[in-house]
């Protein structure tokens, strides 16, 4: 087995925050992993970095009125915080965005050029004539030819999972304007990927069918069964990597051509500030490269990078590619549109200084081979029934016993008990699983060992030998501290966080995964440990609620037609609504009210009489514009002072979407005084 570990994490877009399906599908997955090699003495670099040149930033800028850049600079910065408040252990994470990595993907593309990899082809590609721009995929919303969705884009149909191509959607439509595009030539550089079919059959068919993820061999597969074809490295966009090649302006390379050589870019990046050389992590047959991905993205790993790779000539091919399947949000897939989601940034908000919990909750349910779910209630009862029942309880037993009978010392035992045994087992059990991506199995493993130490104590009763059998009870207490430095050492892959209070608690420092494998003793006879404090603590059913509360008011704001409409008031009844007396009525008379800058004061005819209005419309209406206009008017509502004027009645209005007033009036003009209702 290799001694170095090239281990990178999909490059998320740097559209919006980071959610838990992110976090159980890529990253926790990779930071164990990552966190365990380090441990095994393996030199690790673990890279990441923002997407910054995808579609749906440029959506994303669109809809709010910024620029791309505003909107990577904005997600960057929140993205990276939530990875580093969550312990994502990345050695370099960068983004797509800098010099560095625009210089590095240009190379990768002449590279590939000079030595003929492209063809060139001019094709139609779909153009919007009003906005006078080609349309990205992502820019292209139709009817999927597979499932019937709607609204699948030019890429991908998220309903069905379909990989697409604009031309095969049915009624297309522009996202810039919402008109039906034009077909229009345009020349673009091509990478034949049909021409390495031979080579991705013997690499991944032929040489992984034992050891990759059988959710990762079968989607490779299809797609070869289906057979490739030549696919454009650039498209005419403004935002993106230029196309290092004269006569190429307006052209940028293919997001999914320059995001996964962010992984190079930025290890060259790490490599620099580490006295280290990047070649030998990316162009060394004794490195080996894996990536961690979600689903989505297993075509782009498995077969587009690859391709690019190998006809590039110096770079190894990855060792595998434990891709993961989707986390579901209480029995509904999570949708960032929708606000469907636990963001990262706001857990880290409402549960502080409990980062692994989410880590533990996220790892026991990991959509490792197919979709799972979480769920609130679930979380909660992982935190309460293995956490603090079973892991805690046994952390905080040995320790609280070990100060109160042996004033913090750890006592005598045989460094030979048969017990201890467990502690080798299990260290080797979960190093297993994790060099084959089975992570709930490894966290299994974890809480295993807290439960077999937690059944040793209630068997041994040490706090009863005390009394009658003194030996006893050290050598109970001795194999306790023994399995509780262990689970210190081996549970920092899973619970970095919890393994830091650990190792200060039991006054020791980290070790090297292969001595907790191998040693008999962990902590000697004599070490004195500190003072016992609570690892985890029970999460209410309170907070727990307030959480499945805040992804209900999700749902309904979802229900809404307009998301910028306020809540319904509370409900009436019928005699309530029938006591409202509105009418038609005209403005006779308006003029300002002396001192205040936001009151108009009305003369108006109600049909009924005359009466005066007092009404705060001035910042939206002259009072000259308003004289003559019907409006309609609450007529029985209870007369009040406002600036020492008699206000008798209100008028009906309404908020436009750039903060004006507007009169509710009748369609055409009716006589003063006529009910509405």
């Amino acid at each position: 087995m290799s001694n170095k570990k090239m281990i990178t994490a999909a490059l998320p877009y740097a559209n919006g925050p980071v959610h838990i399906g992110h976090l159980a599908g890529v990253y926790i997955p990779a930071d164990v992993y990552a966190r365990f090699q380090r441990r095994s003495g393996k030199d690790v670099a673990f890279i990441c970095g923002s997407d910054e040149h995808g579609i749906p930033i440029t959506i994303r800028a669109k809809k709010e009125g910024v620029t791309p850049q505003d909107i990577v600079d904005k997600y960057h910065e929140i993205i990276k915080k939530s990875f580093s408040d969550l312990g994502i252990s990345f050695d370099e994470y960068s983004r797509t965005t800098s010099a560095n990595h625009r210089e590095t993907s240009q190379d990768f593309f002449k590279v590939l050029y000079e030595k003929g990899k492209f063809t060139e082809e001019m094709s139609e590609q779909y153009f919007d004539e009003q906005a006078g721009e080609f349309l990205a995929d992502r820019y292209i919303v139709g009817t999927c030819p597979n499932c019937g969705n709607e609204n699948a884009y030019g890429d991908q149909c998220e309903k069905c999972g379909s990989t697409l191509s604009p031309s095969e959607l049915i009624n297309p439509k522009s996202m810039l304007s919402g008109n039906v595009p034009i077909l229009k030539e345009t020349k673009n550089w091509y990478l034949p990927l049909n021409e390495y079919e031979d080579f991705l059959n013997e690499w991944i068919i032929e040489g992984h069918k034992d050891d990759w993820k059988t959710n990762v061999y079968g989607q490779v597969k299809s797609w070869l069964n289906d057979g490739l074809k030549p696919r454009a490295m650039t498209r005419d966009l403004n935002w993106g990597v230029p196309v290092p090649l004269p006569n190429a302006e307006g052209k940028v390379l293919y997001v999914w051509f320059d995001a996964p050589i962010g992984y190079i870019s930025f290890t060259k990046e790490w490599a620099a500030k580490n006295g280290k050389d990047w070649k030998d992590y990316w162009q060394n047959e004794n490195s080996d490269l894996i990536h961690f991905i979600g689903k989505d993205n297993i075509v782009f790993h498995c077969i587009i990078f690859p391709s690019m790779m190998k006809a590039h000539g110096d770079y190894v091919m990855p060792k595998n590619v434990p891709a993961f399947e989707f986390l579901n949000l209480e029995n509904e897939k999570i949708s960032t549109s929708r606000n469907w989601a636990v963001w990262a940034h706001e857990y880290v908000e409402d549960f502080p200084g409990q980062q692994d919990v989410l880590r533990y909750a996220l790892l026991s349910s990991a959509p490792e081979t197919k979709d799972n779910n979480f769920t609130w209630k679930d979380f909660q009862t992982k935190n309460n029934s293995e956490l603090v029942g079973i892991f805690g309880n046994f952390i905080n037993r040995v320790a609280v016993l070990i100060h109160k009978y042996y004033n913090g010392i750890v006592p005598e035992g045989n460094n030979n008990a048969e017990e201890l045994n467990e502690i080798k087992k299990a260290a080797k059990e979960i190093g297993t699983f994790l060099d084959n991506f089975e992570f709930r199995n490894a966290l299994s493993a974890l809480m295993n060992l807290a439960r077999f130490g937690n059944q040793y104590l209630q068997t041994e009763e040490p706090w009863k030998t005390i009394k009658d059998n003194p030996e006893k009870a050290a050598h109970s207490l001795f194999v306790g501290a023994q399995i509780a430095v262990a689970l210190a050492q081996l549970c920092e892959p899973f619970m970095p966080f919890s393994s830091e209070k650990l190792l200060k608690m039991f006054n020791v420092q980290k070790s090297n995964w292969n001595d907790v494998e191998n040693k008999s003793v962990l902590i000697e006879t004599g070490h004195k440990i500190n003072e016992a404090s609570l690892l985890f603590s029970k999460i209410e059913d309170d907070v727990i609620e307030a959480q499945i509360q805040k992804l209900e008011d999700t749902k309904q704001n979802n229900k809404k037609t307009n998301p910028n409409a306020n809540p319904m008031k509370d409900e009436i009844q019928f005699d309530d609504f029938s006591k409202i007396d509105l009418r038609t009525a005209t403005i006779l008379e308006a003029e300002k009210v002396e001192k205040a800058d936001k009151l108009l004061k009305f003369k108006v005819d109600t049909g009924v009489d005359i009466r005066t209005v007092v009404s705060g419309v001035a910042e939206s209406f002259s009072p000259e514009e308003l004289i003559g206009k019907q409006v309609m008017i609450l007529l029985n509502l209870a007369p009040r002072k406002i600036r020492g004027i008699e206000s008798q009645g209100m008028f009906l209005l309404t908020t436009k979407p750039d903060g004006k007033l507007s009169f509710v009036t009748p369609d055409e003009t009716v006589e003063n005084g006529i009910e509405i209702g």
